[in-house]
């Protein structure tokens, strides 16, 4: 449902510079009368890269191959967009592939002379690229939503759920609603929003009163609409789930006058997706999410470049190479990354709005809140400008 399994959804990929390697062998010849031995030939460096005093060596991991080779590439092409878009000059940064083997990907970033990686996608890949990263005194900037990965070493800068839903859940009990139920997937991402949102209810001082999970599909969530619209006594009801498989949900729903009254909410999965506004079952539905404000212009400037149109999830390529390049102004070439700049209280500005890092290496985000009315999703509570330091 996440990142670690690849969100079916809003992922997107594209390209940056790649780097080749190769190793050169020498050998002598001795001579039949006896000679002193020849020095041996120095044991030539894995990379081919070379040494690069005027730019900070940065290192993409993303697939390029494999099964999620077109996320991989559309995180690629934004990386690269924003260093067209910069006009950096100190910044070199190199693709590779995790499609196959995500811990070889990272120890050739090491070898190649990388003092960042910015990646892994899949958060099932952190583990193996962090195993190799940390003892190279290497940091990560995850494309992942995977809150428990976080660590003073690997920053989250996906979307996370729980944010997503307690900037919901706010918003919900600001206008009254006090009992919530939910449909959650089978699985991590489940777990998670479940947690989330039971924490955030008893935060807001509401109650989460009902609770039914599904596998992930339209059958056994359709079914588990029908078991929880049975149950009474909740003002809201959380489908966890993308737009196709929530309105799928909402339909058996409100079959038959069903859930009469009760507000449909979603998560930060409904982001862009356009089974929203087609389906009047969601009808009256929030959810909260990024900011699109600009998105629309980075999508037209990555299709004018790319000739294709971009995944929501480009967006965090892009915005890792402007954090990059703004930490950079406090960060030598060739030296350790300085991974305390990332803690800025005030935080960073990309396109999907104002972001910040915690201690704990989880992004904290601005997020708006929409409704689908009439056919149309629009903002009814803006996302802040900023943070309060």
């Amino acid at each position: 449902m996440f990142y670690n399994r690849l969100n079916r959804r809003n992922l997107l990929a594209a390209a940056a510079m790649t780097a080749t390697m190769a190793a050169l062998a020498g050998c002598a010849v001795v001579p039949k009368a006896p000679a002193p031995a020849p020095a041996p030939a120095p044991t030539p460096s894995e990379s081919e890269i070379p040494t690069d005093t005027e730019r900070h060596r940065v290192a993409l991991l993303v697939p390029t191959t494999g099964a999620n080779a077109g996320v991989g590439q559309s995180l690629a092409n934004a990386a690269n967009m924003a260093l067209l878009d910069t006009g950096a000059k100190n910044l070199r940064i190199t693709t590779y592939d995790t499609g196959t083997n995500p811990g070889e990907a990272a120890r050739r970033a090491i070898v190649d002379g990388n003092k960042l990686i910015l990646g892994p996608l899949l958060s099932d890949d952190i583990a193996s690229v962090a195993a190799v990263a940390k003892p190279a005194h290497i940091p990560l900037i995850s494309f992942s939503n995977d809150e428990k990965a976080a660590t003073k070493d690997v920053f989250i800068i996906g979307n996370l759920p729980g944010q997503s839903i307690a900037r919901t859940v706010a918003y919900a009990r600001g206008k009254g609603v006090t009992t919530f139920a939910a449909l959650v997937p089978r699985g991590d991402y489940g777990e998670r929003v479940s947690s989330s949102l039971l924490t955030s209810v008893r935060d807001a001082g509401g109650s989460v009163v009902a609770m039914e999970t599904y596998d992930r599909s339209a059958a056994s969530i359709g079914a588990a609409a029908n078991r929880i619209k049975a149950k009474t006594g909740y003002g809201a009801l959380l489908i966890a789930d993308s737009g196709s498989l929530s309105a799928k949900a909402a339909v058996s729903y409100r079959a038959a006058g069903g859930g009469a009254g009760v507000r449909l909410l979603g998560t930060e999965l409904w982001g862009g997706e356009r089974e929203l506004a087609t389906s009047p079952a969601l009808n009256g539905a929030w959810f909260s999410t990024v900011s699109d404000v600009r998105f629309a212009q980075f999508a037209k400037s990555y299709r004018a470049r790319f000739g294709t149109a971009p995944f929501r999830i480009a967006t965090l390529g892009y915005d890792s190479v402007l954090l990059t390049l703004r930490v950079a102004r406090d960060w030598a070439p060739g030296k350790v990354f300085p991974a305390t700049a990332m803690l800025d209280p005030g935080g960073f500005l990309g396109v999907d709005g104002p972001f910040r890092f915690g201690k704990t290496g989880l992004i904290e985000r601005a997020l708006e809140v929409r409704a689908v009315e009439g056919g149309a999703v629009k903002v009814v509570s803006a996302a802040p400008s900023g943070f309060a330091k």
